[in-house]
């Protein structure tokens, strides 16, 4: 499984992209992330992936995790989200749809 790191300064839509091209391509990903910072640009990389996930049919489960990481030999507590694709359930509503 692809390790994705995302620090504070990640930009979400190229994340998402990472995500929704490993989850196309592989199935599951991986992704840590340190800090309060980084946890929501993870999680706004998230919901941008489920958008480009929705025209190949699929969705995304993101399970978190609390992991010690060695960082510069000192320990660091992360979340890590373990994601895994599947079947869209439900159609979508497209944004700005009525």
């Amino acid at each position: 499984m692809e390790t994705l790191r995302v620090s504070a300064t990640s930009r979400p839509n190229a994340i998402a992209g990472a995500i929704a091209a490993l989850l196309r391509s592989q199935g599951s990903v991986e992704i840590q992330a340190i800090g309060p910072a980084a946890v929501n640009q993870t999680v706004k990389a998230l919901a941008i992936a489920r958008g480009y996930l929705v025209n190949d049919g699929l969705d995304l489960c993101a399970q978190p995790e609390f992991v010690k990481l060695d960082v510069q030999h000192e320990e660091r507590t992360a979340l890590k989200f373990s994601v895994l694709a599947q079947p869209l359930a439900v159609p979508l509503p497209v944004s700005g749809a009525k």
